[in-house]
């Protein structure tokens, strides 16, 4: 093991390279390691300091990005240019937030495609990825300016329902971000793993983690056998947490002051005084029977009964939550032998209480719960660091694996350092109307474009019947088995047609060859990612063009003059874009083109359906 200093002045620890157990929550984010002398997960932070960095980023003038408390104070002030919960934009599709579309104060765009959501700052375009690794940015700074050592590698948490999109993104991130990401562990995988629950391979274990945030609540059922954690179920919601509970005492205060919703509403100043006046409250009533204190005229009391009294409705709907995912993993309470409590919000005792009933058995509170999914990571890390010699680590892909999409990209199906065997699925859809082939070409590496990467294989999937583009739908699947031989298939779910190829194991690469490849992803991470993005923006405006010309060939006659000659101009300037703007430009002009479009096939749409009801087409 490297030899660690500890600088006296700062007490901070010196080593050669360390990697780092990371939290990219929604509400707050985390940097933890192992400390080299006591061996125990410590959370990162300076002095007295929280080890918490809130989850938001400030776009300024001149482009002046400022992220965690400092960004924090522009929420109020200028909510259009500040983001928080990025994380529930990762890897989603603009239709997938739809729903929930008013509760982001930034703008967020509506293209009512499939394509993954952006955010829109002044006249720059951001992806969720770029907003996440502006965080994971700060957090890698904020670590190497504690340990004073450079930080490259690290393992990042999710939750367990993120799909494989979600993950990839997560991975992503951090690369943009100049990290190395080894592994993604789910979060209360991670959470089990900081109260050393798992950590001996003898032990058969079913785990209950309870994790309830600032914003949203998630319960787990895992399983632990021979160190391999497997997530049984999976419930909760995403729109309850810590922030409602702070809601209900506010609500309380209105009701005795004759507070109104409409004084709310306009009065921002005394609600913004009153959520954190309640947030104070409800931290107090942990430790003591009542609150008191006033804010101008109003004077504030709640009691810890009144304060259970209006949040139990709350608690209730997290039990459900667990009786939902019990009956997912067919289990009974009694057999889970351990309940993990996770997230700022478990720390009401009435949380504690209900859930601890609920199981009937004593809960994990020992660990600081707003940092144990970062001590997760960091035992995680430095099990993969070879430190930890006592945990069996099962054979790992050295590079990642994947197939060229358009534009030559490289999708990736299964990531580095992913466990074998294993077996990654995804669907993928055709491009043109009628075609009915499909090439897949397989490339190993960790390149956004393939040419950058190894190419491993090559076949062609044909037979799908003619369909307009984007209705068939082609799963290509990956499976490494045991003795590290790929097997990739591709099969058309509507029809059936299905093909394979077989991989062997390729023990080509050197050492160094392998390091090679890591090092020139990360040290051209921002052009890769960068390239990434603008081809995708060149795809997107393409598939754009396709469809309204398309649009208007089939409905000219429905058209004025005046919308075909200006829908025709901004095609043509798109057309200019796609071969020399940048990113941004390219998606201003979708979106201008989109602008222009959306009002004439609404009222289209709209003739369409009136004459549906008289019985007549068009």
């Amino acid at each position: 093991m490297a030899k660690i200093g500890i600088n006296i002045a700062t007490g901070s620890l010196q080593q050669e390279e360390m990697i780092v157990g990371i939290d990219l929550g929604t509400t707050n984010s985390l940097v933890a390691i192992i400390h080299p002398e006591s061996r125990k997960p410590l959370a990162l932070k300076e002095h007295n300091s929280s080890s918490l960095v809130p989850s938001v980023v400030h776009f300024g003038e001149h482009n002046v990005v400022t992220v965690g408390e400092e960004a924090r104070k522009f929420l109020i002030t200028d909510p259009a240019n500040t983001i928080f919960s990025a994380k529930r934009l990762m890897g989603k599709s603009y239709n997938d937030i739809r729903q929930n579309a008013d509760f982001f104060t930034y703008k967020v765009i509506d293209d009512n495609t499939e394509s993954l959501v952006k955010v829109q700052v002044g006249d720059r375009f951001y992806s969720p990825i770029e907003l996440s690794s502006f965080i994971l940015k700060e957090l890698k700074a904020r670590a190497e300016h504690i340990l004073k050592t450079p930080v490259t590698k690290a393992v990042i948490t999710v939750p367990a329902y993120f799909n494989d999109a979600q993950r990839q993104a997560t991975r992503d991130a951090g690369k943009l971000a100049g990290l190395d990401v080894l592994r993604i562990v789910n979060e209360p995988t991670a959470a089990s793993l900081a109260y050393g629950l798992g950590l001996d391979p003898a032990q058969e274990k079913t785990i209950a983690v309870y994790d309830l945030g600032g914003g949203t609540f998630d319960i787990s059922i895992l399983k632990i056998s021979n160190g391999i954690f497997e997530v049984l179920s999976t419930n909760g919601d995403t729109y309850l947490g810590g922030d409602d509970f702070d809601r209900a005492i506010v609500r309380q205060w209105m009701k005795e002051h004759g507070i109104t919703d409409e004084t709310i509403r306009t009065n921002k100043e005394l609600a913004q005084a009153l959520r954190l006046k309640a947030e104070a409250a409800k931290k107090h009533l942990s430790n003591h029977e009542v609150f008191i204190d006033s804010i101008d005229k109003f004077h504030l009391q709640i009691t810890v009964a009144e304060f259970n009294k209006v949040t139990a409705e709350l608690v209730n709907r997290t039990i459900e939550c667990c009786r939902a995912a019990m009956k997912d993993a067919g289990l009974e309470v009694n057999q889970i032998d351990e309940v993990v409590m996770v997230g700022g919000s478990t720390r009401v005792p009435l949380v504690k209480k209900m859930v601890s009933a609920f199981f009937g058995r004593e809960v994990h509170d020992e660990l600081n719960p707003d940092e144990v999914v970062a001590m997760g990571a960091a035992v995680q890390a430095d099990i993969l660091s070879g430190n930890n010699k006592d945990f069996l680590l099962l054979d790992i892909t050295p590079l990642s694996l994947g197939i060229e999409t358009m534009g030559g990209l490289m999708d990736v199906l299964i990531p580095r350092n992913s466990k074998i065997p294993t077996r990654v699925g995804r669907q993928y859809t055709t491009q043109k109307d009628g075609q009915s082939g499909m090439r897949i070409a397989v490339y190993q590496g960790e390149r956004d474009l393939v040419k950058d990467n190894r190419k491993l294989a090559e076949f062609n999937l044909t037979g799908i019947p003619a369909m307009p583009a984007g209705l068939p739908k082609v799963e290509v699947s990956f499976l490494i088995n045991a003795d590290g031989i790929l097997v990739v298939k591709a099969k058309e779910i509507r029809s059936g047609v299905e093909t394979s190829i077989e991989v062997k194991p390729q023990y080509g690469l050197t050492d160094e060859e392998v390091e090679k490849m890591l090092l020139d992803s990360i040290t051209h991470a921002k052009e890769d990612i960068a390239t990434r993005a603008l081809v995708e923006a060149r795809t997107e405006a393409r598939q754009l063009i396709d469809t309204t010309l398309n649009f208007i060939e089939k409905n000219r006659e429905f058209l004025t003059e005046q919308e075909i000659t200006e829908t025709m101009g901004a095609i043509e300037g798109l057309e200019k874009l796609i071969l020399s703007g940048n990113k941004d430009q390219v998606q201003g002009a979708v979106e201008a083109l989109n602008n222009l479009s959306r009002p004439y096939a609404e009222r289209l749409m709209d003739q369409a359906i009136s004459m549906a009801m008289k019985g007549k087409k068009i």
